[in-house]
């Protein structure tokens, strides 16, 4: 018999950032677990839950019990476990017993394993009822949820312990409307369970798997999906905005975490005074998010109002109280907020630097003063290697870099460290700096994650690139390294911000230039620990620059064929990926990349096994037809890859191999290369060794060839 399952462990309430996880994990492994001892099919629906006090998962057409399964045990040689008269001897008794098998004639064989007969078992094991599979299913996601942090408590006879990551009060267990029995963290399964911890007095009993939501719903006050609760209060939300004229602030991630706080969301409105509108609305709106999970509220124009949504776990038809009381906790936060404020505006941002000389940045790069000093350095160097119609004022990218980490001191950054860089230029812009110099403040983190801008300015270019590089160099010259999945000082988000800045801003400037510029500032101020590894961080640029390309959809091919050739200039490479992509649309891209490929294989092999060769190309020695062709292709084709690759065509450059595909075929089927004779042989390897630099100035498109 079939029917739908059902398993909820009802806990106290659980860490509600880690509530998705969690449920996603409870419900996956169950599945798995059944799925694997086949009492559910892998395309059976599934439904999680998850609610402040809850995880739970129904799992359709779960059977009583599994499928019967033949299976098979090889046992003894035939000549130790039978006797003469076809009796089974001791030894075979012995085997059969560790195997948990009884001796029966009609089960054993003799079957021969190329080298001598042997005895084999064929049986038929018994289905797993749905009690035992569930129960290693359930251990199974217990043992396995991605726990932040295990509780310990003890159970009611006050003598067991045990770790969960809440206390856990009850256990359902139900099998269509039948409870399976299965015990977990010290209880017995059963239909019971809770409804809301104000609105539903009574415990509730399920009375079938499928009609759980809507019990909990109709009786407990309890939405138990968390998609739909969240809906339902997203909903809520806007309908609140939209009576109070305006548009409600929801970052996704604060949406999840309050949808994780609550069983039956009810939302209202509430408000500070005006006067806490003088801090800026950042902060303001950080305050209310972090510390009291509300919903700022903003007019059409995206400017803060003194009014926020608060979503209750509790409906009432009178929420005066409610109201009230939260109001006056925002109005302590937000005084605290507004102290922050005003404190560090009695301080200067430069006249914080001098607290960053005792500050540690790392125990073998100094103190942070050091490193600001580097980074002013570095900037400016940055700053002075760009053309001259791209070059920003020197004074200000010095001034930028001076005072990018200066809001590190501050008190609001020091409660909110998400507002580093906004609290530096709203700082400097109400001191009086510029606004180039307040606006590259903040812009010197960009890019902070996966979608976030680049700098806009060429000055919070400049000054962002200096951050990242600098520690790159330092961090690596330091011994450090990204491992797996740890990487506590960012050197992967570092080497990313480094690749995206030069190519969306289109940065004429040269990797391996801008990494050694970085080695640079350490090299007279750095103890004999210090390692100057410039290749090592380049390989981990190009690395993260792979990646990047990849995940833009190009191939491992088009990726190679550009990479390998370590490209200095990163601007270009986005046109060099569009470029080989278009070649090998052309007809004549296969026959070239494999030319290519042959060229390459046979001038590695001329070099292990000769030490010289000729430099110059000599007409004299070009003796076939084929070879003169070829030579007379590559000296007109030459010129015209300098002149196209001068103008920044790529496309144009590859296209310009064309005609050299004839002329290459014929040399192959025409001219021996590995002559006896030294000198012919030395200049049609040097004729082929010029035709592959011209061929692979944009791209190695040996890369591209098949096979």
């Amino acid at each position: 018999m079939k029917a739908p399952l059902l398993v909820e462990i009802f806990t106290e309430e659980l860490p509600p950032k880690a509530l998705p996880a969690l449920r996603d994990a409870f419900a996956r492994t169950i599945r798995d677990g059944l799925i694997a001892r086949q009492l559910a099919d892998g395309a059976a629906r599934v439904d999680a839950f998850a609610t402040p006090r809850r995880l739970a998962v129904r799992i359709a057409d779960v059977a009583a019990v599994s499928p019967e399964r033949q299976f098979q045990h090889k046992l003894v040689p035939a000549a130790i476990g039978l006797d003469a008269a076809g009796n089974p001897t001791p030894a075979l008794r012995k085997k059969l017993d560790a195997l948990g098998l009884e001796y029966d004639a009609a089960r054993i064989e003799c079957i021969s394993d190329g080298k001598q007969e042997i005895l084999r078992y064929q049986g038929v094991a018994p289905g797993i009822p749905l009690g035992d599979g569930l129960q290693a299913a359930l251990e199974d996601a217990l043992a396995r949820l991605p726990i932040p942090k295990v509780m310990s408590y003890q159970l009611d006879d006050g003598r067991t312990t045990v770790q969960f990551v809440r206390p856990a009060h009850r256990l359902i267990a139900l099998h269509g409307d039948a409870v399976v029995a299965v015990q977990a963290l010290g209880l017995q399964s059963g239909r019971e369970t809770r409804g809301h911890r104000f609105l539903c007095a009574e415990p509730l009993r399920i009375g079938h798997a499928d009609t759980y939501e809507k019990q909990l719903f109709e009786q407990g006050k309890v939405i138990a999906s968390f998609e739909a609760r969240r809906a339902r209060m997203t909903v809520l939300i806007d309908a609140a905005a939209a009576r109070a004229g305006a548009k409600p602030v929801m970052p996704a991630a604060l949406v999840d975490e309050v949808t994780a706080l609550v069983e039956w969301p009810a939302v209202y409105e509430s408000g500070f005074e005006e006067a806490f509108l003088e801090v800026p609305q950042s902060c303001l709106v950080l305050t209310m998010q972090q510390n009291q999970k509300y919903f700022a509220l903003q007019d059409a124009q995206g400017r803060l109002r003194n009014r926020f949504l608060l979503v209750s776990n509790l409906e009432t038809a009178d929420p005066s109280a409610i109201v009230a009381g939260n109001a006056r906790v925002v109005r302590a936060r937000l005084a605290d907020a507004k102290f922050f404020f005003d404190q560090d505006r009695l301080q200067p941002l430069e006249s914080r630097l001098a607290g960053a000389e005792h500050i540690v940045y790392h125990h073998r790069l100094g103190s942070q003063l050091q490193r600001i000093d580097r980074l002013t350095a570095l900037a400016r160097a940055i700053a002075l290697a760009l053309p001259e119609s791209q070059r920003p004022e020197e004074a200000a990218v010095a001034r930028a870099a001076r005072l990018a980490k200066a809001d590190l001191g501050t008190l609001m950054v020091g409660e909110f460290p998400e507002l580093q860089g906004e609290m530096g230029r709203i700082y400097a812009r109400q001191e009086g700096e510029r606004e180039d110099v307040a606006q590259a403040i903040e812009e010197h983190y960009q890019p902070r994650f996966a979608g976030d801008a680049v700098p806009a300015s060429t000055i919070g270019a400049c000054v962002a690139l200096a951050d990242k590089l600098e520690a790159l160099a330092g961090l690596f010259g330091a011994g450090e390294r990204a491992t797996g999945d740890r990487d506590p000082y960012a050197l992967r988000r570092n080497a990313l911000g480094v690749l995206r800045i030069l190519t969306e801003k289109a940065l004429p400037l040269s990797l391996h230039g801008l990494v050694a510029l970085a080695f640079d500032i350490f090299a007279a101020s750095e103890s004999q620990t210090f390692s100057r590894c410039e290749g090592e961080v380049l390989d981990f640029l190009y690395d993260r620059l792979r990646g990047m390309l990849l995940e833009q959809g190009y191939s491992a091919n088009e990726t190679e064929a550009v990479l390998s050739l370590r490209p200095e200039r990163i601007d270009r490479v986005p046109a060099r990926m569009e470029a080989v992509r278009a070649f090998m649309q052309l007809p004549q891209a296969a026959s070239l990349a494999a030319a290519n490929k042959r060229i390459g294989n046979i001038l590695r092999k001329a070099e292990a096994a000769e030490s010289t060769r000729t430099e110059a190309l000599r007409d004299d020695l070009l003796q076939e037809p084929a070879e003169r062709e070829l030579a007379a292709a590559f000296h007109a084709a030459a010129p015209e890859v300098d002149r196209l690759l001068a103008a920044g065509d790529d496309a144009g450059v590859l296209r310009a191999l064309v005609p050299l595909k004839l002329p290459v075929d014929r040399f192959f089927d025409d001219v021996m290369v590995m002559v006896d004779e030294p000198a012919l042989r030395a200049n049609r390897l040097t004729l082929l060794a010029r035709l592959r630099t011209v061929m692979n100035r944009v791209a190695d498109i040996s890369q591209l060839a098949a096979g």
